[in-house]
């Protein structure tokens, strides 16, 4: 199911948007829809409450760590399925 829109713009910026729109061999419609998609991919979504206590949580454990250059070093050898450090 699909829902109508209406936003109110003065002419000025619907000429601009227009003109965008037609360089990009674009409808003015797919290109608000585009413009909409990319604005509301920035905006987390969730719940940030749970998603602060995952990473509280995840805090809490011991994970393995190293230097980087010697993580970096067993990365590389068990890519050539060799022996390791």
């Amino acid at each position: 199911m699909s829902t109508r829109l209406q936003v109110l713009i003065d002419d000025k910026e619907f000429a601009a948007i227009r003109q965008v729109a037609a360089e990009r061999h674009q409808t003015v419609s797919e290109w608000v829809r585009e413009a909409l998609r990319t604005v509301r991919s920035v905006y987390p979504t969730g719940d940030a409450g749970r998603k602060i206590q995952a990473v509280r949580e995840a805090a809490t454990h011991s994970y393995p760590t190293a230097d980087i250059e010697q993580m970096l070093q067993q990365v590389e050898s068990g890519y050539g399925g060799g022996e390791e450090p």
